[in-house]
């Protein structure tokens, strides 16, 4: 606050000042200097809270006491007796001040009044600060006239707490809305819009509730003087107290309190009958702060209430939201998570749990299906539940889980925690992580590097064997020039048997974790393409040039490469496992099933094994490891792969003219056909002489 704005209102304080002594001089009891009605003590209350902060307090000090002496001396008391009561005044108000602001400023609130306990550090303050000033008076009275009157010092107390009880509070309620006053409203044209906004807003039945009020305040004092009865206005005033605004009670008691003490001073009111003057003022004091007192206790008492119970609303509906985040994030989770009180009952479970281990509301139920991983039953001593409510932390242990209907079990880590709980009871938090396929694919990579380290055993040590043959013989007194050539082919086959294995391994990987670039692929050029260069190997090669016969080949929306790699793999399959003598035959066709294409191979070669034919599709599985027929076992494990990354399956039957056959699907390129037109179409091939596996020849299938 600037200097300027605090000497301002100062200024304006002190005007208001004057005119409340002014209104209490003229209610001075003829014959002494003590005057009935004191407003001036509530407002230098307000004065000096308001000024607490300035930065030139003294000022507002000075200008009080100087109004009282000036007030005084002017109303007939004297220099003397006018210093005197203008001390009272400023010890009383500075007291005042000083007792109800240093514990507020401690606590950093400001000065104001909300709940019964703040009313009441009011009212303790305004008792002590009233006794303080009246005693100073009493004192300098019986100095300066030699004549003490306690009756005076009774009617200045009770006179001076009824003053700043019902004047203060109005300072004390309206004191921080004013502080905050152009803030919320920015000048006295938005306060009337935003009053009128908020009178409009408010149901007319309130409306009438507060013009009732006013009509019965006016009628309670009408029927009090009448029969000189204060029970009408106590009742009006009770009915404000329980059903409106506490700033409208505070109002309220402010005008039918100056109104009361008026009227009871003139002789009228419910006090009339009381001849003394001093004692009619005293019990008209103590009417009006005992009200004013009691009325505000219930508004505020009311308004606490009510704000606790919008704070409970509000923390229920903050607890409410937190029990929805936290549900909805605990059966977002992807690992299944119970909590089991210590009588094993499931008090809490999220969609995981429920998915891993089945509906179920006793924990026994669900680890009844657990098992450790060579299928022996888990103990109750054992499980991790039991052991985390006996307070040990079970950390990662892997058990076998197997849910009503299913086939298959499912590998979890389990870990339990203990929860403490009220009055010593314990729970137990269980997390299930499902680690099936973590344990499978640890297995399928211990599986893959023993195939792979067994498989190149074998060509290692025939490069090694067979390359310290060809030294011997090269390194005796006369080579052996023959047996060392034997021994560097079967050197170079062995060397040629691991780089098939090694590129098998490759491509193995390539199919597993490359990425795809999906593009239309023309099945039929690639099929032609890949059976031409097989023809050109066999010929090569010296062997029967393999036959094959196309049928309408759909174009199909797949990375051209993986594509590729996978009728290889299928078109030299079909061709390596024909039996000797025969010249290999394939068909190959395709049927447009919806936004897929299905494509088959059928061949004539020598078939597979009856109950393998799933087995071939997993990593280094060989169905025919005898009878001369070489691999790594990894060629249809990469079909699958290739196909399995499309979207797409892949079978294998038997040839039902011998053989086998193989269909696999990928996605379409193109949309399905139309009504009326045909999905199939075979190409215009030449008709050739099938062979079969038995050596016969039968016409060839287009």
């Amino acid at each position: 606050m600037s200097v300027k704005v605090s000497l301002l209102r100062s200024a304006g304080f002190a005007a208001a000042y004057a005119v409340a002594f002014a209104v209490g001089r003229m209610t001075v009891i003829g014959g002494s200097h003590l005057a009935l009605l004191w407003p001036a003590a509530g407002v230098a209350f307000i004065w000096f809270c308001a000024q607490r902060r300035a930065r030139l307090r003294w000022v507002d000090a000075l200008a009080l006491g100087a109004i009282g002496l000036i007030g005084n001396a002017v109303t007939g008391g004297g220099p003397a007796l006018g210093a005197v009561l203008a001390l009272a005044n400023v010890v009383q108000a500075t007291a005042f001040v000083l007792l109800l602001a240093r514990p507020a400023s401690r606590a950093g609130r400001d000065l104001r009044l909300s709940t019964p306990r703040d009313l009441a550090r009011a009212l303790g303050t305004t008792v002590i600060a009233v006794v303080a000033g009246a005693a100073v008076a009493q004192v300098g009275n019986w100095l300066v006239t030699g004549q003490p009157d306690p009756s005076a010092f009774d009617a200045w107390i009770t006179r001076d707490v009824a003053g700043t009880v019902v004047i203060g509070t109005v300072g004390l309620w309206f004191g921080p809305t004013m502080s905050a006053f152009r803030g919320r409203h920015g000048s006295v044209a938005g306060w009337s819009r935003n009053m009128i906004r908020n009178l409009r807003a408010t149901a007319r039945w309130r409306v009438a509730e507060y013009l009732a009020i006013v009509s019965c305040s006016a009628g309670a004092y009408v029927i009090g003087d009448t029969y000189d009865n204060g029970l009408p206005l106590i009742v009006v005033t009770g009915w404000v107290a329980i059903r409106l605004r506490t700033g409208f009670l505070v109002l309220h008691n402010l005008i039918l309190a100056g109104v009361a003490v008026a009227v009871t001073l003139h002789g009228d009111g419910a006090l009339a009958d009381i001849a003394d003057p001093y004692l009619r003022a005293v019990i008209a004091h103590l009417l009006v702060a005992l009200t004013a007192v009691a009325s505000l206790a219930l508004a505020l008492e009311r308004d606490e209430r009510a704000g606790l119970f919008r704070e409970l609303a509000d923390q229920r509906g903050q607890a409410r939201q937190h029990a929805t985040l936290l549900s909805t994030i605990i059966d977002s989770m992807g690992d299944g998570l119970s909590v089991v009180d210590a009588e094993g009952r499931v008090v809490l479970r999220n969609r995981a749990a429920v998915r891993l281990l089945g509906e179920v509301s006793v924990v026994g139920d669900a680890h009844r299906r657990l098992r450790h991983l060579d299928g022996s039953p888990v103990t109750t001593d054992a499980l991790p539940h039991t052991r985390a409510l006996a307070g040990a932390h079970v950390e990662g242990d892997d058990l076998l889980v197997r849910k009503p209907g299913d086939h298959d079990a499912r590998i979890v880590q389990v870990t339990a925690t203990p929860l403490p709980g009220e009055r010593g009871c314990r729970s137990a938090v269980v997390l299930y992580h499902d680690v099936t396929a973590e344990r499978r694919h640890r297995d399928q990579l211990a599986n893959f590097a023993g195939a792979v380290a067994h498989d190149l055993q074998s060509p290692l040590t025939a490069v090694e064997g067979w390359t310290e043959v060809a030294s011997d013989a090269l390194d005796a007194e006369q080579p052996a020039i023959t047996r060392s050539r034997d021994s560097l082919s079967r050197v170079s086959r062995a060397a040629t048997r691991m780089r098939g294995l090694i590129n098998d391994l490759l491509a193995y990987t390539s199919a597993r974790d490359a990425d795809l670039t999906p593009t239309r692929v023309e099945l039929a050029g690639l099929v032609a393409d890949v059976a031409a260069a097989r023809a050109d190997a066999a010929t090569a090669a010296g062997r029967p040039v393999p036959r094959v016969a196309l049928g309408r080949l759909h174009p199909v929306h797949a990375d051209a490469g993986a594509v590729r790699q996978l009728l290889d793999n299928l078109i030299g399959n079909a061709i390596k496992y024909t039996a000797s003598g025969v010249t290999p035959y394939l068909k190959i066709t395709s049927t447009l099933c919806g936004d897929l294409v299905e494509v088959t191979i059928a061949d004539n070669g020598i078939g597979i094994p009856p109950g393998q034919h799933e087995a071939i599709f997993d990593d280094f599985h060989r169905a025919h490891s005898g009878g001369g027929y070489t691999g790594s076992g990894l060629g249809l494990a990469i079909c699958h792969r290739i196909v399995s990354r499309h979207g797409g399956t892949i079978t294998a039957h038997d040839n039902p003219g011998g053989g086998s056959r193989f269909t696999f699907t990928l996605p379409a390129a193109d949309p399905p056909p139309t009504a009326g037109r045909p999905d199939t179409v075979p190409l215009a091939v030449p008709h050739a002489t099938a062979p079969t596996s038995t050596g016969k020849r039968v016409p060839a299938r287009a």
